[in-house]
């Protein structure tokens, strides 16, 4: 248990040497990482995968102002200070773990040496939020959008508490790299998270019954409202990041993504990668893995590994 920012989160913690952070995403934990966590030890590196808050056995609060991006960045800045030795850490993160620490390093240069993100690319600070500039493109024409149905409290929640076997499952393969093309496209805006999603029997193989069974026990303790409400702070998060708009993230860094994640076609017209290279002047690498989905370093976790380890280790001495 790690207290920072006046809470405390549970990390999974291995190895000595330079502090690296592993920051997981929705609807994840600290096990996201349980392929990765070894092998960085090993390399030489200590390493401390985090549970975000509201996740598992770090604490829940309540309010849905409390998963603010200038909450959650502390609380990563703070595991930096409280493991870090005094030196500057390393930031890894997944899905809503990249856009956390892509921009823990933008709020915190002094305590983030270096930033990989995986999944999600760093494109600068936005003047509007997703929902808002996906609105033409969902909302407008009456299609549902994931992100717009998660933001009323307490629908989500209701959805994947009623079986959450069946909601990890059903998410899981939607996004993964095995998922039919258009899998969940073209829904009436009127439709829930789960509707037209099938329940794959059995899953693909990189993600065993054991490990789905861990993210059930750790979901049916933990619930899933603190986990969504970091979709419902969007627009808290575009009026805090303001005076960084413009600004670039300075530290080296690395993105690894999946050739078939969503995520990169999101956004229609724009090429992310091209965006994320004009706003990461230092970066190392845009590794594209083809045929992976979203679950990248699980979907795919020596190639994964291999990247992450062979720039960890290509970096600069700690500052």
């Amino acid at each position: 248990m790690i207290e920072t920012n006046g809470i405390r989160l549970r990390a999974a913690m291995a190895g000595e040497g330079p502090l690296v952070v592993l920051v997981h995403g929705f609807p994840e934990s600290w096990a996201a990482w349980r392929h990765q966590i070894g092998p960085i030890a090993k390399a030489g590196f200590k390493v401390c995968a985090i549970d975000c808050r509201g996740y598992g056995g770090s604490d829940k609060p309540h309010p849905v102002e409390a998963y603010d991006l200038e909450s959650m960045t502390a609380d990563i800045a703070g595991v930096v200070a409280a493991e870090g030795g005094g030196a500057p850490g390393v930031l890894i993160g997944h899905d809503w773990g990249a856009y956390l620490v892509w921009n823990t390093a933008l709020l915190h240069p002094d305590r983030i040496r270096a930033v990989a993100g995986l999944s999600v690319p760093f494109m600068g600070v936005s003047e509007r939020t997703l929902i808002d500039a996906l609105k033409p493109v969902y909302a407008d024409r009456g299609k549902f959008f994931y992100q717009d149905y998660f933001q009323a409290p307490g629908v989500a929640e209701a959805e994947a508490e009623a079986d959450l076997g069946a909601f990890v499952r059903r998410f899981y393969f939607w996004l993964a790299g095995e998922a039919p093309d258009g899998l969940g496209d073209n829904r009436p805006a009127s439709a829930r998270v789960l509707d037209g999603l099938p329940d794959p029997q059995p899953f693909p193989g990189w993600m065993t019954e054991k490990d789905i069974a861990y993210l059930v026990s750790e979901f049916r303790q933990s619930g899933l409202r603190g986990p969504l409400n970091r979709y419902r702070n969007q627009h808290r998060d575009v009026a805090f990041m303001t005076p960084w708009r413009g600004r670039q993230i300075q530290q080296p860094a690395l993105y690894i993504g999946g050739a078939r994640d969503v995520v990169l076609s999101m956004v229609p017209g724009l090429d992310m990668i091209a965006a994320m290279r004009a706003n990461v002047p230092h970066l190392t690498d845009a590794v594209i893995l083809e045929g992976c989905g979203h679950w990248t370093q699980q979907e795919r976790p020596e190639e994964v590994t291999a990247a992450l380890v062979n720039w960890l280790k290509s970096l600069p001495d700690e500052r």
